[in-house]
């Protein structure tokens, strides 16, 4: 069992005095909790201001996405070593609001990937199926195809240390969670995929469950196997509701 990690994603949610008052109770409700890493990804605008009230706590920060170049002619974008700049650890990669939106190819996200792990920061590589997808009973085919264009491109190495997050795409913002048991089985066959290719990787690889992660349902998601933690989207918002969250993942 791996040290637990939950990751707070506010997505496109804060202002600047709101934030002041959400880190501050973060910081006063889990800065003495032991057991469980706590990482915040903010939106860009305010990278500086979590680095600035965050920096001395054991909380991290990081951001939501990330450029798939290094530097250039790409107006809107924001590179990897731009976010080092303000401290960040940790970035979000590929998740499906994004996917989706933006027309992300699998192999842009593997190439955003690559950026993090060049440039020191985490990724946070989300992978997931639709409701269509799970009721067609493929959901396997379809988060293994996007590990593969990962692996087959830059080898299943650079999972080590890295963190996947499983997010059912029918899960995300909707209030009906996975089971314990559906995620699990997509853990197990996450960690068996990567240790296929290489088991030291798949060893060190933290994989956690994304999907409207409540305090109610992540006592019984934390303790299975191979769940390491959460991605944590609306409960995030509610210093109360994320230590509750965090408070599970610490038991």
């Amino acid at each position: 069992m791996h040290r637990k990690l939950v990751v707070a994603n506010w997505k496109m949610h804060g202002n600047l005095a709101s934030n002041k008052q959400l880190l501050t109770a973060y910081i006063e409700k889990l800065s003495h909790l032991k057991n469980t890493d706590v990482v915040v990804c903010v939106p860009y605008p305010y990278l500086a201001q979590a680095q600035a009230m965050l920096q001395n706590t054991h909380i991290a920060w990081g951001a939501q996405n990330l450029s798939k170049d290094t530097v250039g002619a790409f107006t809107g974008e924001v590179s990897a070593s731009m976010l080092k700049d303000f401290g960040a650890t940790y970035v979000i990669i590929g998740h499906s609001e994004r996917a989706t939106a933006y027309c992300e190819s699998d192999e842009n996200i593997a190439t955003k990937f690559m950026q993090a792990q060049q440039h020191g920061l985490t990724p946070i590589l989300c992978v997931g199926e639709t409701l269509i997808e799970r009721e067609a009973g493929v959901m396997q085919m379809v988060v293994g195809s996007q590990l593969d264009t990962i692996i087959n491109t830059y080898g299943a190495a650079v999972f080590a240390n890295a963190v996947v997050s499983y997010e059912p795409i029918w899960a995300i913002g909707t209030g009906l969670a996975a089971s314990s048991d559906q995620a699990q089985s997509m853990h197990e066959f996450i960690r068996s995929k990567v240790a296929a290719y290489d088991l030291a990787a798949a060893t060190s690889l933290k994989i956690l469950y994304g999907g409207s992660v409540n305090p109610q349902n992540a006592v019984q998601l934390f303790v299975m196997q191979d769940i390491d933690g959460g991605l944590v989207g609306k409960c995030s918002l509610n210093a109360q509701e994320f230590e509750g969250i965090c408070r599970a993942a610490a038991q």
